[in-house]
């Protein structure tokens, strides 16, 4: 039972981290990098603020270590200063680090550290941890197809 339920989340996960990138797909480095809502952020800080979601859910919160990222902290949230293939190689690449803990980690596991907020006290285990990260990718993935659409038009991207 606990494998169909794993199997089931992991593939909501995958179609939320797959509408991401089929919403981006084709878009070039200026609209990746331009913001289009007057809160600033860019469709390309929005993947690294992902890849930064997927790392801090599953390596920090629910292994308790994270390998330090490449960069400093020195962009202001939600942009980037680095290149789209740099910042969707660390999405993919968190994406796939986070699939590893998810499949060695049985879904009963108490997280080794706690969220330093309110929603802490919602996730006492792996399948609460997952459940955020497919509901965090889910809420930037919708944020994301409007921008797309403001950009060109385009809607109804990805594999849902």
């Amino acid at each position: 039972m606990a494998d169909d339920e794993k199997s089931t989340l992991l593939t909501f996960l995958h179609a939320q981290r797959e509408s991401v990138l089929a919403i981006l797909g084709g878009l070039g480095e200026e609209a990746l990098t331009t913001p289009v809502l007057p809160s600033g952020w860019t469709p390309l800080g929005m993947v690294e603020h992902l890849g930064y979601a997927e790392r801090h859910w599953f390596q920090e919160i629910v292994t308790g270590t994270a390998d330090p990222v490449a960069w400093p902290d020195d962009h202001q949230p939600l942009t980037t200063p680095r290149s789209p293939d740099v910042v969707f190689a660390f999405y993919r690449e968190q994406c796939r680090r986070s699939d590893e803990i998810f499949a060695a980690t049985p879904l009963s596991a108490v997280p080794k550290l706690r969220h330093p907020s309110p929603l802490a006290d919602d996730i006492a285990d792996l399948r609460g941890v997952v459940l955020h990260v497919i509901e965090e990718t889910a809420r930037h993935a919708g944020h994301l197809d409007v921008v797309r659409e403001l950009i060109d038009g385009r809607t109804g991207l990805g594999p849902r």
